[in-house]
Formats: structure tokens, C-alpha cells, sequence
């Protein structure tokens, strides 16, 4: 078999998705670092195997695939019997808002381009952690809601799907900029949930 390779800067959330659920698999990768920071991704060689200049980027099964989610979701669908995604069409739809809420809604407005582009705007240098703890924060209530009566252990159920794996990386991010998520007590114990898993510890952003 091929060896898998993740493209993975270590503090990305989008790379800490893939990487918690490759640990949940058990699938072996090896890493290979593109600093974000020194603008490696924009490299001619990065983009010859990413178009976009993002990151992750996953070689697995003969093929190069980009986008968080949608890696998770091949993996799910080729390896369905890890329940990374619900076998019901109604869960699976629950377990996709949960992570669409994270990925789509708070992730891409606290990018780190966005906010590069709000402090030239505003030309404060506070205005970085300003926004990230506003919109991280704000973001992770309204999924607090959409949580009710739905969350077991996890997100959804006792055992960890795709909302779990951008939960985890979402609340590191809210803690790294002190966002305040005091409102969110379903989240942190998921969180605390998933902490105690080998998955989830063999994830975490290490430089």
C-alpha cells in the first residue's frame, strides 16, 4: 500500500481535522511541514499539489485531495465501517451542520488572511484578537444550541464523528485566543470526552 503523506502546518485547524481522523482510523502518515508563516504554501512546488495554496492536502489511495471536509468525508464513505459519519440520512445530516457550522461559518472569517486584512484596515494591532475572540466565541454559542438534546458523550451519540473532529480543533483556537466560551458547557465536556481518546491526543498541534 502507498504511504500516506499529509500536507500539515501544525497550528492549521483544518489540518487538525484530517489528522484527528486519520488517528481514528488508524490509517499511518507521514507529515510534511508547510509553514504557513514563512509562505510555503504559495511555492509553485505546494501548488502544483494544492492549486489553491491551502492547507491540508492528503496523498492517500493514489490520490492528492484537498478540503478538510471533504477528506474526512472520503474517508468516511471508503471506510465506513469507523462511523465517522452516521449510517441514518437524518444523523448524517445532524453530524454535517455540526461540522459545516464550525468549518464554514466560524473558520473562514477568522482566517488568518482575513484578519490580516481587518488590522490593515483598521491599522490596530489589538484588532486581531479582538475579532478572533468575538467571532470564535459568538460562533461557538450558536453551536452550543444546536447541540440540545442531540449530544451524547459526543456531539452526536457516544462514539466520535466528523462534529467532533472540528470541535476539538475549533475550542484549542477559541482558548488560544482567549475567546470566552463559558456559554458552552455541552462543548467543553465533548471536549473533555475527546481528550481521553488516543485519536484526538496524537492530534494535537505540536510545532
Amino acid at each position: 500500500m502507498t504511504e500516506a503523506v499529509l500536507h500539515d502546518y501544525w497550528r492549521s485547524s483544518a489540518c487538525y481535522r484530517v489528522r484527528i481522523a486519520l488517528g481514528h482510523l488508524g490509517i499511518a502518515y507521514r507529515k510534511v511541514p508547510v509553514d504557513l508563516l514563512k509562505g510555503e504554501q504559495r511555492s509553485e512546488d505546494y501548488r502544483a499539489i494544492n492549486p489553491q495554496g491551502l492547507v491540508p492536502a492528503l496523498e492517500i489511495d493514489g490520490r492528492v485531495m484537498t478540503q478538510s471536509l471533504a477528506i474526512v468525508e472520503y474517508l468516511a464513505e471508503t471506510r465506513p465501517e469507523a462511523g465517522i459519519l452516521p449510517s441514518d440520512p437524518a444523523d448524517r445530516q445532524y453530524v454535517r451542520a455540526i461540522a459545516h457550522a464550525i468549518a464554514m461559518d466560524i473558520h473562514p472569517i477568522c482566517n488568518s488572511h482575513v484578519v490580516a486584512h481587518v488590522m490593515e484596515l483598521t491599522g490596530d494591532p489589538g484588532a486581531r484578537e479582538a475579532w478572533m475572540r468575538r467571532f470564535i466565541g459568538q460562533g461557538l454559542v450558536h453551536v452550543e444550541r444546536m447541540l440540545a438534546g442531540r449530544a451524547g458523550r459526543f456531539a452526536f451519540g457516544d462514539d466520535p464523528t466528523m462534529a467532533d473532529f472540528c470541535v476539538v480543533p475549533q475550542l484549542y483556537n477559541a482558548r488560544r485566543w482567549g475567546a470566552d466560551i463559558s456559554a458552552c458547557p455541552q462543548l467543553l465536556a465533548i471536549d473533555a470526552e475527546c481528550a481521553r481518546l488516543p485519536a484526538f491526543q496524537s492530534a494535537l498541534p505540536r510545532e
